[in-house]
This record gives C-alpha cells, structure tokens and sequence, in this order.
C-alpha cells in the first residue's frame, strides 16, 4: 500500500447556458429527435457563448470542485486540463486557469488524449500526489467542442457538446483501521494504428487550421465496446477487486448504445451506471467528471462507494480508473 493516498476531496461541473435541442438542430441539418436518439441517446447539448473559451469553462467547474472540497485556490499545488480545444496551440490551457482562479506559481500543463483525457489526467495527478511532490491537485476535463464541427455533417454535429467537469485530488495518510479509498488502480493504453478512425482533420504543422472532427462511427464503436470493457476488467484486477463489487459505472458519455454493450459485458446492471448523453451529449474529456457530478449531487453516488471510470477516444487512446469515493 502507498503510503499516500489519493482521495477525491472535492467534485465541480460548469454547463454553458445555451441549450441546443434536437429538434433546434433539425432545422439546420437533416436530421430529426428520433433518428438523433436511436442512434447515440442524446436528447440535447449544450454550447459555449461566442466569448467563451475553453479556460473559462473549466474555471467555472474548477470554483465548483474547490468549494466543494473547501480550498482556496492557494492550496492548489498541481493544474492539468484534459482538452483537444485549448484556449491557444500555446501556452497550456492549464497556465490561463490558473491565473483565472488566482492560484500560486505552481505546476500546470495539458492533456490531449481525447476523450479519455480526463482518465490520463487522473493517473497523472495521482503519481504526483503519491510520490509526495503535490498535496492538492485539480484535474480539469473541459471542451468546447462546438468551435470544429462540421454543422452540415449530421455523423458528427449532433454528437456533441460543450461543457467542463473537475475533481480535487488530495493527498492523505491511509488510516490503519479502514479500507484503502481514493484512486486504488488506473490502466491507460492507445494504439495509434487507429487514428484515422477518430481525427480532426487540421493541425499547427500539417494544416496550419484547427480541422473539423472526423469519425468511422462504426470501427470506434466495435473499438469502444472492446477496450473499454477491457479496461475495466484491467483496473479491477490490477485493485484486486471483483466488478462485482462496483457500485456505480461512469463511463465516457459518447453513445447510449456503446454504454449499455459495455455494461452487457461487464455484468453490471443499468441501475449502476451514471447516464448524462441525453443532457450533456458528448463532451469528450469532460464527460466523466460531469457525470461523477451529476450522480454525486443527485444523491446516487456516496462516500465510500466503489465506482469504475472508463473511456475511449481519438487515438485510439482508453483507459479506466477504479475510485473507492
């Protein structure tokens, strides 16, 4: 056992105001409510205002976990913003939060790994935070997504949305009589053979433009069911812990359907995984800490509760973390 643990002190979400509705979107692309949520679950997105960037949204998920876990933004030692929509190619979207939220001269940098992002972060933060070099971590997963889509490709456009979830990471000594909780094991993987499936087809060096997303919508679902189950039952073998012991499922919100074959293969019944698609859509790196929020603040998630993460995404990069909350 390390001799540090890694808790989640403290849980925030920050939802833009605009609500963007199916059957607003129809009227701009040809598409309908039904046909959008047969194929994904997703009933509505949220977009970010024309002024607002990336840094701004996490910002506002970043308040909401520090009061949460009752910090100032002094007590924070360690930023990383899991983000494929940074503020800037450069500085991180990292450095600008932190100069938003007021913290100290601290460490403070970017993750890209798409949608599995936020899971990269956790793992990061967590070998800080064990080792000893950091007591307080935020680990921000935020994306406005909304600024490189196609709004005429109907495969993409009505898959996604903008928003930001965050988690304060701290840094405990175990208690001898209690079970270990906090981060108890994390498995992150990519293949980038797969790349040409999910992609932005733009870059600094390639293009010199942003790109617009591209999708295989069929080869990453086959992908997703597969890696992230895997991952799964990778983490809770690595924690030594049955999956039959999870309390709750809160994985990578991209496709209703993707959720529940996931949760096929891993036996776990639907009354244990945290769905937020049909509200949120697909927010990428933000997914899972908006779900953990949602369940956490709707009273189904509780402390001492043991709960799965799980993602896959452009890379293909996926990943899980096992969490006794």
């Amino acid at each position: 056992m390390s001799e540090i643990e890694t808790i989640l002190s403290g849980v925030g979400s920050y939802l833009p105001e605009r609500v963007l509705t199916n059957a607003e979107l129809a009227k701009t692309v040809d598409t309908s409510d039904e046909w959008i949520r047969s194929r994904s679950g997703i009933g509505q997105r949220h977009l970010a205002a024309d002024g607002q960037a990336t840094s701004d949204l996490a910002r506002e998920a970043a308040w909401s976990a520090l009061n949460d876990a009752g910090l100032k933004p002094a007590d924070i030692g360690l930023i990383i913003v899991a983000t494929v929509t940074p503020d800037k190619t450069f500085p991180s979207t990292a450095v600008y939060v932190q100069e938003k939220l007021g913290c100290p001269p601290g460490v403070a940098f970017d993750v890209s790994a798409a949608c599995a992002g936020f899971i990269y972060a956790m793992n990061i933060a967590t070998n800080f935070i064990s080792t000893g070099q950091i007591k307080h971590a935020l680990v921000i997963g935020a994306e406005k997504l909304s600024c490189f889509l196609d709004w005429t490709d109907r495969s993409t456009c009505v898959l996604f949305g903008d928003g930001a979830g965050a988690v304060v990471l701290s840094g405990e000594k175990p208690a001898v009589a209690r079970r270990p909780r906090g981060v108890l094991a994390t498995y992150l993987a990519a293949d980038g053979r797969l790349a040409p499936h999910l992609y932005a087809d733009g870059g600094p060096s390639t293009t010199g433009t942003v790109g617009l997303v591209k999708m295989n919508g069929k080869e990453v679902f086959r992908n997703a069911v597969e890696e992230i189950a895997g991952a799964v039952f990778e983490v809770t073998e690595r924690a030594k812990v049955s999956r039959h012991e999870i309390d709750w499922f809160v994985p990578h919100q991209a496709n209703i359907r993707i959720i529940q074959s996931c949760a096929k293969k891993l036996e776990l019944a639907d009354e244990k995984i945290i769905v937020t698609i049909d509200k949120h859509a697909n927010t990428s790196s933000a997914s899972i800490p908006l779900a953990l929020d949602v369940g956490i603040r709707d009273g189904r998630i509780k402390r001492g509760q043991l709960l799965v993460f799980a993602a896959l995404g452009g890379g293909l990069a996926w990943g899980s973390a096992l969490v006794r909350f």
